[in-house]
Parts: structure tokens; C-alpha cells; sequence
């Protein structure tokens, strides 16, 4: 079982930068499907972007080109670094881990642990 603490959120302008991280701990990140969720004012949670160790990271349409999801296994610690910030990336931002074999879910009904959130402001 693995708890999941995010950081790194806050307020930037259009066009800024944001780098969020989560750290793992109780066992090792590197053997789940770790995930970036987010869900801004009235709406659902969506996925961001997907990383699993050895595998290609997947991102959803809306951030390709602006976010990279990243991971050190040295340090238990996944990344998101954002750019190009825009005020549709407004939400509050959820790290997510799942343990499982074969393609890592891209529904937050997949993920098993989740963080408290950190909340990303993007004003114009």
C-alpha cells in the first residue's frame, strides 16, 4: 500500500510555469501506474497524464506539448512540470497510483491511492 502526498501547487499568470510532485511512500512508486488527475470548479475528474517505469508516458490531448509527467525512483517522487498555463488548467491537481500488470488505466476509477490535492490557480 502506497500514500501519496502532492506539492507544488498555486498562482500563476497566463503563460506561466508550474512543477507539482508527489511523494511516495510505504512501498516503491516505480512498481504502480502513477497518475495526474485533476478536477476544476463543477467538473468531473480527469486524467492529465499516466506514467509506469519502462513504459511511454501518455497524456491527455489538452496538455500534450505543455506538461511532462516524470518520475525518480531515487526518490519515490513523481512530477508534473506544466507550461504554457492557460485559466482551462485551473483545478485542484490529484496524484494517483494503481498496482496492477498491463496497461495502466487511463479513468480515475482505476486508481486505488490518491493524494489530497493541490490546488493550481491560472488567472489572465
Amino acid at each position: 500500500q502506497v500514500q501519496l502526498v502532492e506539492s507544488g501547487g498555486g498562482s500563476v499568470q497566463v503563460g506561466g510555469s508550474l512543477r507539482l510532485s508527489c511523494l511516495a511512500s510505504g512501498d516503491t512508486a516505480s512498481k504502480y501506474c502513477m497518475a495526474w488527475f485533476r478536477q476544476g470548479p463543477g467538473k468531473e475528474r480527469e486524467g492529465v497524464a499516466i506514467i509506469r517505469t519502462g513504459a511511454l508516458p501518455h497524456y491527455d490531448d489538452s496538455v500534450k506539448g505543455r506538461f511532462t509527467i516524470s518520475q525518480d525512483n531515487g526518490k519515490n517522487t513523481l512530477y508534473l512540470q506544466m507550461n504554457s498555463l492557460n485559466p482551462e488548467d485551473t483545478a485542484m491537481y490529484y496524484c494517483a497510483a494503481t498496482y496492477r500488470s498491463g496497461l495502466c488505466p487511463l479513468a480515475a476509477a482505476g486508481y486505488q491511492y490518491w493524494g489530497q490535492g493541490t490546488q493550481v490557480t491560472v488567472s489572465s
